[in-house]
């Protein structure tokens, strides 16, 4: 037996001892885990190139801000209607979730489609994506970054208080 064949069939075995009867795509887990290595060390390097120092720290100010970006674009991209065409490939629409959200569910494909389709609809896991870009773009391009960073903090600040003043308009209403 080849290398290759023992690798895979190795793969093969652990896929099942580890899934069960479920089909749970690792392949594609482990495809995400790689393009994200191959993110962070692209970034790395580019970083590198344009004469990016790390800090000694970074500010609570910073951190709170890019805390706020983070959450508001990761909960964009994963379930806001209007960026549902760059989801579709990967999903499919069950309904209206409110406030301008949706559910949708995640066919199951082949396991890098599918693991493509979890990650593009949780912001859980967006979150890793989106602040990792977030802070490197702290560290290349500050001034931008904490442009960007402010508008998406002060969208996520607005949607709380509409959401809170359609609460308070249904608690003096009921």
């Amino acid at each position: 037996m080849s290398v290759i064949e023992d690798v895979t069939e190795k793969a093969k075995h652990v896929q099942r001892s580890y899934a069960g009867d479920e089909d749970r795509p690792l392949a594609g887990y482990l495809g995400a885990m790689g393009a994200y290595g191959a993110l962070v060390g692209g970034l790395t390097v580019l970083g590198r190139a344009l004469g990016a120092r790390l800090p000694d720290r970074f500010g609570a100010g910073d951190t709170a801000l890019l805390g706020a970006a983070t959450f508001k674009a990761s909960r964009m991209l994963g379930k806001a209607a209007v960026t549902s065409p760059l989801r579709a490939p990967f999903t499919r629409y069950e309904e209206s979730a409110g406030a301008t959200e949706l559910n949708e569910s995640v066919p199951g494909k082949g396991h890098v489609e599918h693991a493509v389709g979890e990650l593009l609809s949780c912001p859980f896991c967006l979150n890793v994506w989106v602040g990792t870009g977030l802070t490197a773009g702290l560290m290349m391009a500050p001034r931008a970054t904490r442009l960007a960073a402010t508008v998406l903090t002060a969208v996520g600040l607005a949607d709380a208080l509409h959401l809170l003043y359609d609460a308070g308009k249904k608690l003096a209403s009921g």
